[in-house]
């Protein structure tokens, strides 16, 4: 590639992320965005300097994505790209040649580690340890070890089979756990047994953990309903590492006042952030962590060092990293 790329970013990297990222551009050009994204969580606000853009690193404003047209690559600082997957985005990147990435793999080993830690922490019962440390300083000894449970053996259902769900059944492997994943249309080349979901609705009510990492989509749009949330054995626990909205937070709530669950780990609700007053912190066997999962103290210098390898594979022409769609 001879020409000199211009390369918008609006992701809001610290400067030293910045000056490391720039030595590494193959000659192209760096031009940083006045209006920084908060969060990667969010889609950034309109500016005209993207319309002049060739490649664009962050958020960017769908619509812009639209309506630029010299922009031919758009890679995301998100695992998520829900906003993105429009028609019009499709159309008019796939009318430039164009192509969307995402950054999947800056994510899927601290949201694998993330969900490890909420089931080994139900396991022992982490939750009630802690919260009586807070609270009373008892020492409910007898009451919390026969509460405890191994994980050796225990059965799994994930939902939403990507690339979060595969490093987390290589963390499992030592548990030797029956772990079943759930797809629309199993491939055949997963490492565990996969099932769709009409077949995954019969597994609920003996399964001991339902994991939903299921992305934002139309279609997951309180996928775990009422209907489906009664269907989980009320022994098993739920974990919600993917996206609030897949969740009716309402039943879930009224399931674990009621015991119709053992308990629920989310680090993801509706809305984002909770308010405080919202019934879920206060549901019984609830644990939340306010959408932390992907997070680590190297997020940042990944996320950069993703860009800058999938840079080099554009430029070389080569196959690049984590394609949503496009060429």
């Amino acid at each position: 590639m001879s020409k000199t790329l211009t390369i918008w970013c609006n992701a809001g990297l610290p400067a030293s992320v910045f000056a490391s990222l720039e030595s590494r551009l193959l000659g192209h050009t760096l031009v940083i965005s006045k209006v920084a994204t908060p969060s990667n969580l969010v889609a950034g606000a309109h500016d005209p300097v993207l319309e002049q853009a060739d490649v664009a690193f962050g958020q960017p404003d769908p619509q812009q994505v639209v309506d630029s047209p010299n922009l031919k690559w758009v890679h995301l600082t998100s695992a998520g790209y829900t906003r993105y997957d429009t028609a019009a985005v499709r159309e008019a990147l796939a009318n430039r040649g164009g192509i969307l990435t995402n950054s999947s793999s800056v994510y899927d080993e601290p949201c694998a580690e993330h969900t490890l830690a909420f089931m080994m922490a139900n396991a022992r019962q982490l939750g009630e340890a802690f919260a009586v440390q807070s609270t009373t300083r008892g020492w409910p000894s007898s009451t919390i070890r026969i509460k405890s449970k191994l994980m050796f053996g225990q059965s799994v259902i994930i939902y939403g089979f990507g690339a979060i769900a595969n490093r987390l059944v290589e963390l499992l492997a030592p548990f030797k756990m029956n772990i079943v994943g759930v797809r629309r249309q199993p491939r055949g080349d997963e490492p565990i047994k996969m099932v769709t979901h009409d077949e995954a609705e019969k597994l609920l009510g003996g399964v001991d953990q339902v994991i939903n990492i299921l992305p934002a989509s139309p279609e997951t749009e309180r996928y775990f309903d009422a209907r489906r949330l009664s269907l989980i054995n009320p022994q098993a626990t739920y974990y919600n590492i993917g996206r609030g909205s897949t969740t009716d937070s309402a039943m879930l709530q009224a399931m674990l006042v009621d015991g119709k669950l053992a308990a629920a780990y989310l680090d993801v609700t509706d809305p984002e952030p909770l308010p405080p007053s919202d019934p879920l912190w206060t549901a019984p066997r609830c644990y939340i962590t306010p959408h932390t999962a992907g997070g680590h103290a190297a997020e940042f210098e990944q996320l950069a060092d993703h860009f800058a390898e999938n840079l080099k594979r554009y430029h070389e022409g080569t196959t690049m990293r984590d394609v949503v769609f496009g060429k």
